[in-house]
Order: C-alpha cells, then structure tokens, then sequence
C-alpha cells in the first residue's frame, strides 16, 4: 500500500492500518489467536465470577469488597477496548479502524489504564484506615464516602487523557496512516503522523510519568504507615493476621507496576520493534488476567464466596476475617 500526500490535521478521512507484531508469521497467527482469545475469556469469567460473588453475597458488602468490584469492572472494560481488535486482526486479517473508531479506543485505553492506577491508590488508603484506624474505619469508611472515593478515581482518568487525545487528533495524518502496533496506542498513533511529533511525544511522557509514579507515591505512603502501625503490634499472629489483609492488594500493585516496569524498557531500550509492540500487549493484558487469580486465591472470603455460588455450598468462612 503506498499512502497519500499528507493531509493539513487529522480528519475523518484518514484510515489507520495496524500492522500487529510485523515479524510474526502468518502460520502462527491461529495459535496466537487462540492464546489470546483464551486469556480474554479468563479475563471476562475471572473478574464476573468477582464481580456476581461479591454483589449476591452479604458478607462481602464490605469497602473492601466495593473497591474489588469496581477494579473487576475496570479489568473487564480496559481488555474489551483492545483485546477485541486484536483476535479480529490475527483471526481476520481486519487491520483498518476508522478515525474515530481508533482515537476513541485510544481514549479509552489510556483513560480505563489511568483508572486502575487510582483505584489501586483507593484500596491502599482503605487498608491504611483499617489498619492504622481501626476504631475510626466505620465512620471514615461508610457507603457514601466509598462512593465518592471511587467516582473521583474514576471521573479523575476519564478526564486526564483528553488533551492529549484532542491534540493528537489534531496532527496531520496521512488518508492511510500505518499504526506500527496492535491497536491504537497513544505513542504509536503520534509516531504514524506526519507533523513533528516532538511535543505529543512529551506531552504524553508527562502524563504517563504523572498517572503512574503520584499513584505509586501515594501507594508506597499508606504502606509505610502500615508497616509501621503493623511492627507495633505484640503478638505474631496478630502481625500476621493484619499483613494477610493487604497481601492481595500488594500482589496486584505489584503486578500492575511490573507490567509497566515491562512495557517501559521494552519502549525505552534498544530492542526490535516486535519487543515494544508486545511490551504494551502484556501491559494491556497481564494485570487483567492475574488479578481475579490473585483474588480467588489469596483472600478465602472471595474463594468462599464463589465457591458458594458455584457449588452451591454454605462455606463456614465466608465473612470471618
């Protein structure tokens, strides 16, 4: 395919193509097809059995519980707005988006990225007051204050990637504009115009560096207070008892940030573009497919619970602490 002369700014003639993993060869595209496909479908059973478990039981109508939904949630929507378009491409071959279609998946991409970020920084400051706060954490966390806590994680994201979507949508693209990914990435559809990409570039370096470090800050905070408030405790059990209570949450974190740590030196170092490519498809799918395993695993009030509406039996557990 050749492209056309470059038109002034970004219009709704312009088609984006993704070209996928360039070096990934034809023959191999079924299989990968069906890993993927395989990951999306534990992605959408993971994180509904949490989301159903969670909601029909009364034990774990808890803030702690609420938060967990709400990433459930988060993980479902940020797959489903890239994951999609990638089966359909390996499966297909349907490698064109429309100009809206590919800024509004951008948009959300980022957005629903950023919103994961913030609501993890959400469950630490609820672990922080059940911890730290004990006597205080009915009246600080009640229904309406959850509520609010989550709207502003989620209201926060929804708005922070608009500029940077806006003044991307307004570079100049070719009428084919060649997308060096698998869906549109903020950076590869900024590295597919034909303006200087320079300030888009730092602009979203920025946001990036803002949307993932000032939540870790605020993460590594409560947990500092934490472990402080957990090293006074006397007996072992009861240290052990408080630090099972966040070993969840710290292995998301961890995964989540691991993830970024992943896609982050494959864009930064010097490696092939495939390596870049696929550091951003672990990063879109990893976390997603890692924390409703984490959770049924790891917390026996959420494994009860879904045990129960599998099974259809009545754990002694579900609710005990």
């Amino acid at each position: 395919m050749e492209n056309i002369a470059c038109n002034g700014s970004g219009n709704s003639q312009t088609s984006f193509y993704l070209t996928g993993i360039p070096s990934l060869q034809k023959s191999l595209f079924l299989p990968v097809f069906f890993i993927f496909l395989l990951l999306y479908l534990l992605i959408l059973v993971g994180n509904t059995l949490i989301l159903v478990a969670v909601v029909a039981e009364p034990s774990l109508h808890k803030p702690m519980y609420f938060f967990l939904i709400n990433l459930s949630a988060l993980d479902i929507l940020f797959t489903t707005t890239t994951v999609p378009k990638m089966l359909s491409l390996l499966l297909l071959g349907d490698r064109f988006l429309s100009f809206p279609a590919c800024f509004l998946q951008m948009y959300l991409f980022h957005s629903f990225s950023c919103s994961e970020a913030f609501i993890l920084v959400v469950m630490a400051y609820d672990r922080y007051v059940a911890i730290c706060r004990p006597l205080h954490y009915p009246i600080h966390m009640t229904p309406q204050t959850n509520t609010a806590l989550a709207a502003s994680a989620w209201i926060t994201t929804l708005l922070l990637p608009i500029p940077a979507v806006v003044q991307t949508s307004q570079m100049a693209f070719n009428n084919i504009a060649y997308i060096y990914h698998c869906f549109c990435d903020h950076l590869a559809v900024v590295q597919a115009s034909c303006s200087d990409t320079s300030p888009q570039t730092l602009m979203g370096f920025c946001i990036a560096m803002v949307v993932s470090f000032l939540p870790l800050l605020l993460v590594l905070l409560s947990y500092v207070r934490i472990l402080a408030s957990v090293l006074r405790i006397n007996s072992k059990e009861g240290r052990s008892k408080a630090f099972s209570t966040c070993s969840s949450h710290l292995l998301v974190v961890g995964t989540y940030y691991s993830s970024i740590a992943i896609a982050y030196v494959a864009y930064r170092a010097d490696l092939p573009l495939d390596f870049h490519i696929m550091g951003n498809v672990v990063y879109a799918i990893l976390t997603p497919v890692l924390n409703p395993l984490i959770y049924t695993l790891r917390n026996k009030d959420v494994k009860a619970a879904i045990t129960k509406m599998t099974c259809h039996q009545d754990p002694k557990n579900i609710g005990k602490p």
